[in-house]
């Protein structure tokens, strides 16, 4: 379950992790290490626009996602992510969660969003099923936008992105290059 607090802007883009740690064997996520792409996740969060993620807002979109979580688990989740304990999520604190390491470098994170996609768990993500969750997720597009889409990542020509394409799009997004 991804849920990132967000941070006051300038203190983000002047350090966006504030205790980077250049000896750690670990890697970084996968996803969510360009700036900018956080910022967007951030405000997809950030229902009202005021730079801050309010447990009310975290709720709604977890929900959307349909992963509802119980009350006492959001508020622990909130907890944890909240670390200068004001009460809501900043673009620092999402960006410190975001980029937190972790042991597999972010491979159970991106099977997790890959699983987001795979609506009927078929180990594909059809057109069908990517205009059903970006449309879900408030961005608005068509089955044949999405279909085009695919065919951008579709190595193997079959009309799905499976989690090995999925993973190579996921992975050239962060570096910057065109999938």
């Amino acid at each position: 379950m991804a849920t990132n607090p967000p941070a006051a802007a300038t203190n983000a883009d002047s350090n966006p992790n504030p205790n980077p740690s250049p000896d750690s064997n670990s890697k970084p996520s996968v996803y969510l290490q360009d700036m900018d792409e956080l910022k967007r996740v951030f405000n997809r969060f950030d229902a009202n626009g005021d730079g801050k993620i309010s447990i009310t807002e975290l709720d709604d979109v977890l929900r959307t996602l349909g992963s509802g979580v119980p009350p006492a688990d959001l508020k622990n989740v909130m907890d944890e992510l909240d670390t200068d304990h004001d009460g809501v999520i900043n673009l620092q604190e999402f960006a410190a969660f975001c980029r937190a390491n972790t042991e597999d470098g972010g491979a159970s994170e991106l099977h997790d969003a890959f699983q987001h996609y795979d609506q009927d768990k078929n180990g594909l993500i059809s057109a069908t099923e990517l205009h059903m969750v970006l449309n879900r997720l408030g961005m608005k597009c068509s089955v044949e936008e999405c279909h085009r889409m695919i065919e951008s990542v579709d190595s193997d020509g079959d009309g799905n992105v499976n989690f090995e394409e999925f993973k190579k799009m996921m992975t050239n997004n962060v570096n910057g290059a065109v999938a």
